[in-house]
């Protein structure tokens, strides 16, 4: 009994895998669909498609996969409503509305970029020391006094000289909310002070002091300078005079671009990463309904050749 119940299953067993072989290649196209894989290649290419369909892991697969669009599909829209709730959540939050709650928070922000400012200075031992020594060492040179002043105070009233001169450029970008351009209200002015100092005193010889003091002519006429010569000498003389507040000023309102960018970057960081997720949420349904469309029109295509070939 055991052994012609054994000969059953076998005989059963090998009627299953041997039925499919038996099929027209059209019959096993509409099991492939049936089961929703795909249609397309060579009879051989579909037997081996429906056989490992047809196994038990593949089954359970196939069942985790219809049962996958609704979880996911449930699971992205409470991700969604979180996203959009904490976008209102961070559009509200600000100084006029909630000035203890910002407060609040502006606060642990700051304590916590002090306390990452503080681990990575830690973690860059050597470098943040030879940094100190040189500062210190910069220090002592400008405090003593000596001999060396007579460098040390011309070289340093260049330096803030050029520092004003940054900071205007940085003001200038950055605005504040003023709209306040420092060329029109500073770099201009001096570089047409200069031109009129020029051609007043017929040189280029006249001390430097920061703007808007005024500028004395010298007592000794510049034998350099040429009354006569071309005008484009003349501007070209005039433009050496005030190239380094220019390059200042320029490289002040470069400067001055990068706060603007890190606010940005930070915004985005905290919170621009949802639009991101909107976008990405809104192409993969453009993608999927382009493959649904596709999907149909390949079969619709095999349906009239199906129908062709029959007849």
């Amino acid at each position: 009994m055991g052994a012609s119940s054994v000969k059953k299953k076998t005989k059963s067993s090998r009627a299953k895998h041997e039925e499919p072989v038996t099929q027209t290649k059209e019959q096993i196209k509409a099991e492939l669909k049936r089961r929703g894989l795909k249609t397309s290649g060579n009879k051989i290419e579909l037997l081996q498609r429906l056989e490992s369909c047809s196994s038990p892991s593949m089954s359970g697969v196939s069942r985790r996969s219809k049962s996958d669009p609704q979880v996911n599909g449930s699971t992205k829209h409470k991700m969604a409503m979180d996203r959009e709730e904490l976008k209102k959540e961070r559009a509200s939050l600000v100084l006029w509305r909630h000035p203890l709650r910002t407060l609040y928070y502006a606060t642990l922000e700051m304590a916590h970029f002090l306390k990452s400012s503080l681990q990575r200075m830690l973690h860059h031992r050597v470098l943040m020391t030879m940094v100190f020594l040189l500062t210190a060492a910069i220090a002592f040179v400008i405090n003593v006094q000596g001999p060396h002043q007579k460098v040390i105070e011309p070289f340093l009233k260049n330096i803030w000289w050029c520092v004003y001169w940054l900071g205007l450029g940085v003001l200038s970008s950055v605005g504040l909310g003023t709209g306040l351009h420092t060329f029109l209200l500073y770099l201009g002015p001096y570089i047409a002070s200069v031109t009129l100092a020029a051609y007043e005193c017929q040189s280029l010889d006249f001390p430097q002091p920061p703007y808007p003091d005024e500028i004395i002519c010298p007592d000794q006429p510049n034998l350099h300078w040429d009354a006569s010569a071309s005008v484009w000498s003349a501007v070209l003389a005039i433009m050496a005079k005030v190239r380094l507040e220019a390059f200042m000023w320029g490289a002040g309102t470069a400067l001055g671009e990068l706060p603007p960018y890190f606010m940005a970057r930070a915004a985005r960081l905290s919170g621009g990463a949802d639009d991101d997720d909107d976008e990405d949420d809104e192409l993969r349904n453009l993608e999927e309904l382009q493959r649904k469309q596709l999907n149909h029109e390949d079969m619709v295509s095999q349906k009239l050749v199906t129908k062709y070939l029959s007849t």
